[in-house]
């Protein structure tokens, strides 16, 4: 299973980027999680979209800057990240979960797509 993650960019503090994550229909209708690892940090949860669509988790240092959303029609999950800061700078991965709820905890993850980097200037 082959999850392609883009959208990753240097980018200013204070703009916007929307990461995509791109897999095979069948996978990404279950819950997705979007990850990210700084240098020299372990790699954390984002934020996640259960496979029901009820449940939605993000860290809570981008609670209210980014969204997770998914389209089924283009066998795509989105991460639209706002307001980004400098410490949001990191490479990010998009990953399926294994359950139907959402966790950012790394050890859920089934499936790890690539990684797309997100470098915030200040």
């Amino acid at each position: 299973v082959q999850l392609q993650a883009s959208g990753g960019g240097l980018v200013q503090a204070g703009d916007s980027v929307r990461l995509s994550c791109v897999g095979p229909g069948f996978t990404l209708e279950n819950t997705v999680g979007w990850f990210r690892q700084a240098p020299g940090k372990e790699r954390e949860g984002v934020s996640c979209i259960s496979k029901s669509e009820d449940t939605t988790y993000y860290v809570d240092d981008t609670k209210g800057r980014f969204t997770i959303s998914r389209d089924k029609s283009k066998n795509s999950v989105y991460l639209q990240m706002n307001s980004l800061k400098p410490e949001d700078t990191a490479v990010y991965f998009c990953a399926t979960l294994r359950g139907a709820y959402c966790s950012g905890d790394p050890h859920f993850v089934y499936t790890w797509g690539q990684g797309t980097l997100v470098t915030v200037s200040s």
